[in-house]
């Protein structure tokens, strides 16, 4: 094997007998189900103790607040226009990789449609904790739900990616053929 094909084994397009794509997956639901509305989820234990400072408390609040007028500022803004790209975006895409066979396109979709249902949890989230005033346990409590919903979402995807791609990589004879 000459230099030219390990680099081109390397960076395989075929998506779902690549380890990058399976270490991608990972690292995009870690990333997700750790940083609830832009809040670290370590942020959010640290404030909820029962011996937490009030410090941490408002830190926490604070934070919240910002990333939900942020979120609901680029919704109210451009909302229209992003959630029009992002239903184009999945429909290329979903066609293109489950009508046409393309396998990079099928690997895409599979991340891109439960971000965008997060995203539209996120928006619903930080809309709620905006017009109900949440502060408190009440805050704590919403945070924990839209986490625990993400991580939903999160191994239903992976669930779903992974059988597909084994899927795919049987009917290819990746496995043994």
């Amino acid at each position: 094997m000459d230099w030219y094909e390990t680099v081109f084994e390397l960076i395989d397009m075929r998506s779902f007998s690549n380890l990058w794509f399976w270490i991608a997956l990972a690292v995009l639901w870690s990333s997700v189900s750790h940083w609830v509305l832009g809040v670290p989820w370590d942020m959010v234990l640290r404030a909820k103790k029962k011996d937490a400072s009030e410090e941490a408390v408002r830190d926490l609040e604070d934070m919240v607040r910002i990333n939900c007028n942020r979120i609901l500022y680029i919704v109210g803004e451009s909302g229209l226009l992003m959630a029009g790209f992002a239903c184009f975006m999945l429909t290329v895409l979903f066609m293109l990789g489950f009508l046409y066979g393309m396998e990079f396109a099928q690997a895409i979709f599979l991340l891109g449609f439960p971000m965008s249902l997060v995203g539209l949890m996120s928006w619903k989230t930080a809309r709620g904790i905006q017009m109900q005033g949440l502060a408190g346990d009440a805050l704590y409590k919403r945070m924990y739900k839209h986490r625990l919903f993400t991580q939903l979402i999160g191994m239903l995807s992976i669930f779903v990616t992974a059988m597909w791609g084994m899927l795919q990589n049987m009917q290819a004879g990746v496995l043994g053929g």
